[in-house]
């Protein structure tokens, strides 16, 4: 089995952001921090595409969960 490492801004490309770092660092600077008590994948920032695509990522372990987790690190700092 071919397990795929992804970038963050390969994550950012997947979910229909911009995926410059420029771009990168805008969303997080206006999205961040997530509450602890919330999901990744139930912020308010995503629509319901992107939450799907983020859930399913997580529970499935697929090759995007790295990525994912890191998107989520990334979010819960202020």
């Amino acid at each position: 089995m071919h397990i795929e490492n992804h970038s963050i801004t390969s994550l950012f490309e997947q979910l229909g952001i911009g995926d410059s770092e420029e771009d990168i660092n805008r969303f997080i600077n206006r999205f961040a921090p997530i509450p602890s008590a919330v999901e990744l994948h139930e912020a308010h920032c995503w629509n319901q595409s992107q939450a799907a695509f983020l859930k399913q990522a997580k529970e499935e372990d697929a090759d995007w969960a790295e990525v994912v987790d890191q998107l989520n690190v990334m979010l819960r700092q202020a």
